[in-house]
């Protein structure tokens, strides 16, 4: 765990702070990649994730924070009560939707708060004179978090914005801006649920291969639970089997026998909880995995998904 401290905190847009992070020890923070994220920790044991978006080379750790209106905690908590010079600790930074090195193309989409990791794969790309193109989907030019810092520097030619309540633009169509698929082109998007669905829905229509795609979820969908069923889990290293109840998780069933496994979002976007599966068939619910890695049935989240098959068998 790292302690830092909160050296700045201002509004991007009316539902949007910045919070800029720096050691408490003035010594340099772990270095980051493009899309990377930390996790911070506040009261109550929440833990958050939220998307590095420094300037390129700066000594601190920059993040965006919206204001959700069906939030569980964290965002109300660091919107109204976590103030400059405040010390968090954060996780070193963590890198789950990675840029492909050996793309020769990159087209970026982003919506909303997902302009967070967006725009530092964009100024990495723009560093080192990649080939690429960002579209960014906000609803008013005034409401669009980063707007500034990206139209007073090289990123303002590579950058499309779309807004879906200005009488002089437009919502993106997807399908108008997707181009044909090329090995060597990758498409990466992050925003709403329904935003990234759509954009991945445009690409397989347009033939890209999954392998192409890459996408961050920032929450996941309610789920619909009418239909959980009880089910056994199996755990390889003791043997013992426990019975996962139509309204209890994995994740909280395990907990409660004294296996602990790493968990932070609980709700299936993050990974930190995944683990092996050896033999079953899951039911896939969260969307950290894709639909090629869910296919396989080699790893599962237990913090959501259940099972099609009477038992599981867990590599732990």
């Amino acid at each position: 765990m790292i302690n830092v401290k909160v050296i700045e905190k201002f509004a991007l847009s009316d539902k949007v702070i910045c919070i800029r992070l720096a050691s408490t020890n003035n010594e340099p923070l772990p270095a980051a990649s493009a899309g990377s994220h930390i996790d911070i920790h506040l009261p109550d044991n929440m833990i958050r994730q939220y998307s590095l978006c420094s300037d390129i080379g700066s000594d601190y750790y920059e993040i965006a924070v919206l204001k959700e209106n069906n939030s569980r905690g964290g965002s109300i908590y660091i919107h109204n009560n976590l103030q400059v010079l405040d010390t968090v600790e954060i996780s070193e930074p963590k890198n789950l939707f990675s840029l492909e090195a050996s793309a020769q193309n990159s087209i970026l989409f982003a919506a909303g708060i997902g302009i967070t990791p967006i725009l530092s794969m964009s100024e990495h790309l723009q560093q080192h004179n990649e080939t690429f193109t960002m579209h960014y989907c906000s609803q008013t030019a005034d409401n669009t978090a980063y707007r500034d810092r990206i139209l007073n520097s090289s990123l303002a030619d590579k950058c499309h914005f779309h807004y879906s309540k200005e009488a002089n633009s437009c919502r993106l169509n997807v399908a108008d801006v997707m181009p044909n698929p090329d090995d060597n082109t990758h498409l990466y998007v992050c925003g709403p649920d329904g935003f990234i669905n759509e954009v991945i829905k445009q690409a397989e229509l347009k033939g890209w291969q999954s392998c192409n795609i890459h996408r961050e979820f920032f929450a996941n969908s309610a789920l619909d639970n009418t239909d959980n069923g009880t089910f056994e889990v199996e755990i390889k290293s003791s043997g013992d089997v426990f019975t996962i109840p139509e309204d209890e998780t994995i994740l909280n069933v395990l907990e409660d026998n004294g296996i602990f496994i790493p968990v932070a979002c609980e709700e299936g976007i993050c990974g930190t909880c995944v683990v092996g599966l050896l033999a079953g068939e899951a039911d896939h619910r969260d969307t950290f995995m894709s639909e090629d890695e869910k296919a396989e049935m080699k790893t599962i989240t237990p913090c959501c998904s259940r099972a099609k098959s009477k038992r599981l068998v867990l590599d732990v």
